[in-house]
C-alpha cells in the first residue's frame, strides 16, 4: 500500500503496444529527466469512416498501482487531471488498454480523476475545486502512497512519543468502524451511492463507511460478481462468516502490513484456517495431500472486470462448485434487484440514485424504479445536485421535459457548476428554440469544465450557426486536446456535419 502511488519517474514502467482494434500505438517513456505517453496511428482519413492519422503525446506526473498487479499514470490538462488510457498488468508484464477499453476502436476520452478514486491509492488526497471534479488548486495529493493515518489515524502524538503515544488500532474499533479501516478501499459493488454531500476523501479511521457511501450489487451477483477489488460481498456469502459473524474480518486472514512470500504463501494461510478449523484431524488427516486450502476452498478465475486479472473467489465454498465458476460469479441478468452490501440502511434516495446509475445504459425497468423511488424521496424532503440531476436526466429521457426543465433548475440552485444539468438543460432550451439561454447554459459548463465533449460539441454547432465561426472552431480545437479521437468531433472538424446537420468552421 506504501507503493501505490507516487511521482511518475518513480520505477517507471516504460514499454508499449499496438491495440490492434483502433490502430493506435502506444508507449510510456522517459525524455530528459520526464515521463511520458505518446501515441498515433498512421491510417490515411479515407481507410477505415472510424480511423484518421493520430499523434501526440502527455507528459505524465504521477503513477497510480504499485505496479504488483498494475499501474496507470497521471496527467494534467488545463488544471485538470487525468488518467491515461492504458494500464500496466503486473501479473502478465505486459501492457493494455484501462479495464473496459479493450474494444473501443478510438482512443477514449480523457478519464477524470477524482477524489474519490484518488483516496484508495494516495495520502492527504486535496478535494477537488468547485467547477469540477477532477480540478485542484495545485497537486492532486500531497503525499505518495496509502500512510499509516488511513488504517490509524493521525500519528502525530504516537511519533512525539516515541511510539508510546495513542494512536489508533483497528481491532478495538467498533466493528462497522473496524470493518470499515479495509472497506474504504476494497468494497466496490455494482453501484456505489454517496450521501448527500459527502466525499470518500473525507472519511477518517474510526468513521462508519456507510455515513458516506452505500454500495449495491445485483442479487445475482451477490458473491461478489468475479469483480477484481470487491471480495467482501462475497464473503458476507460464504459459509465461514455465517459461522463466524462479527468475529471474523478481513484482518483474520490478511496482515495489511506485510504480504507472504511465495514460498510462505500456502503455509500462512492454511494457519489462517487451521486457527478457526481446530478439530483434532482438520491439520493431519483432511486430504494431507494438499495444504492449500485455497484450491479447493478459494478458487482462482479470471476477474469479470479487469483484463489480464485473477479473483480469489471469497465465497469460500465447503465443497468445490460443480458448476462452471465463471457463469457462477458473472451477472445473471440486467434487471435484478439491488441489494445493498452489509447491514446497511439504504433508502429511497440511494437506492433511487442506483438505480439511476444504471438506467444510464438504457434500461427502461431500472428508470422506472429509479423514477418511483427518487421522486418518492423528493417528497420526503430529500434536496442534493445528484438527486435532481438524475431525476431529471429520467424524466428528461420519458418525455417530461417539464419536470426535467425544473430538477435541472434545482440541482443548479445547489451547484451552478454541475455539469450535467448545465448540458442537459441546455438541450432543452436549444430545442424548445431559447437559443441565446443555451449558449449561456452551454458556456459556463465549458468554461467551467472544458473537457465536457458533448456540451462543447453542441455549444460550438449553435455558435458556427449563429455565424460566430472562428469562435466555434476555438472550441472544436480546445476539445481535441482532451479527445483527439472523437469520431463525432474529427467530423465537425473536418466537413462541418454534426448531428445530422451541416455548419462549416474553416
Amino acid at each position: 500500500m506504501a507503493r501505490a502511488s507516487g511521482t511518475a519517474m518513480e520505477g517507471l514502467l516504460q514499454g508499449g503496444f499496438l491495440h490492434v482494434a483502433s490502430g493506435i500505438r502506444y508507449k510510456v517513456f522517459s525524455r530528459d529527466g520526464r515521463a511520458w505517453m505518446s501515441y498515433d496511428r498512421d491510417d490515411a482519413p479515407e481507410a477505415s469512416n472510424e480511423r484518421s492519422v493520430l499523434d501526440g503525446e502527455k507528459e505524465l506526473h504521477y503513477f497510480i498501482g504499485s505496479g504488483r498487479r498494475g499501474r496507470t499514470y497521471l496527467y494534467e490538462e488545463e488544471g485538470q487531471w487525468f488518467e491515461i488510457p492504458i494500464n500496466f498488468y503486473g501479473k502478465k508484464q505486459l501492457w493494455d488498454m484501462a479495464p473496459n477499453y479493450g474494444a473501443t476502436k478510438t482512443m477514449p476520452a480523457a478519464l477524470p480523476v477524482d477524489s474519490n478514486c484518488l483516496h484508495c491509492h494516495a495520502s492527504e488526497v486535496q478535494m477537488a475545486l468547485p467547477e469540477a471534479r477532477n480540478r485542484y488548486a495545485g497537486s492532486p495529493f500531497l503525499q505518495g502512497g496509502v500512510g499509516c493515518a488511513a488504517c490509524h489515524g493521525d500519528a502525530s502524538k504516537h511519533l512525539l512519543a516515541q511510539g508510546r503515544g495513542p494512536i489508533v488500532n483497528p481491532t478495538k474499533l467498533a466493528v462497522a468502524a473496524r470493518d470499515s479501516v479495509c472497506l474504504q478501499c476494497h468494497l466496490e459493488g455494482n453501484v456505489a451511492v454517496y450521501r448527500a454531500g459527502r466525499s470518500l476523501a473525507e472519511f477518517r479511521v474510526g468513521d462508519d463507511l456507510a455515513d458516506y457511501v452505500v454500495y449495491s450489487v445485483k442479487a445475482s451477483a451477490k458473491t461478489g460478481g468475479g469483480r477484481a477489488s470487491s471480495q467482501y460481498e462475497a464473503l458476507l456469502r460464504s459459509a465461514c462468516k455465517l459461522a463466524s459473524g462479527d468475529k471474523l474480518t478481513c484482518t483474520t486472514c490478511h496482515d495489511p502490513h506485510s504480504s507472504p512470500s511465495s514460498e510462505e504463501r500456502v503455509n500462512y494461510f492454511r494457519d489462517r484456517c487451521l486457527t478457526c478449523h481446530t478439530g483434532s484431524k482438520m491439520a493431519t488427516a483432511h486430504h494431507p495431500e494438499q495444504k492449500d486450502c485455497a484450491v479447493c476452498h478459494m478458487p482462482t478465475h479470471e476477474a469479470a472486470d479487469i483484463s489480464h486479472e485473477q479473483a480469489t473467489d471469497h465465497n469460500i465454498q465447503r465443497r468445490p462448485h460443480s458448476a462452471s465458476p465463471t457463469i457462477r460469479l458473472l451477472d445473471a441478468a440486467e434487471e435484478d434487484d439491488l441489494l445493498p452490501v452489509g447491514k446497511v440502511s439504504a433508502g429511497d434516495r440511494e437506492m433511487g440514485l442506483a438505480y439511476a446509475q444504471l438506467a444510464e445504459s438504457g434500461n427502461q425497468k431500472d428508470a422506472e424504479k429509479a423514477l418511483r423511488l427518487l421522486l418518492r424521496a423528493e417528497k420526503n424532503g430529500a434536496s442534493d445536485v445528484e438527486l435532481h440531476t438524475k431525476l431529471g436526466f429520467i424524466e428528461q429521457m420519458s418525455g417530461d421535459k417539464s419536470d426535467a426543465r425544473k430538477e435541472y433548475a434545482d440541482s443548479l440552485k445547489e451547484d451552478p457548476y454541475d455539469a450535467t444539468a448545465l448540458g442537459n438543460l441546455a438541450v432543452l432550451d436549444a430545442v424548445s428554440g431559447h437559443t441565446s439561454d443555451a449558449v449561456d447554459l452551454l458556456r459556463r459548463a465549458v468554461e467551467a469544465d472544458p473537457s465536457q465533449i458533448t456540451a462543447g460539441l453542441n455549444l460550438a454547432f449553435i455558435e458556427c450557426r449563429v455565424g460566430n465561426k472562428k469562435r466555434a472552431l476555438e472550441i472544436l480545437t480546445r476539445l481535441a486536446r482532451f479527445d483527439p479521437d472523437d469520431p463525432t468531433l474529427r467530423q465537425f472538424l473536418s466537413s462541418g456535419i454534426y448531428a445530422g446537420e451541416r455548419c462549416s468552421v474553416g
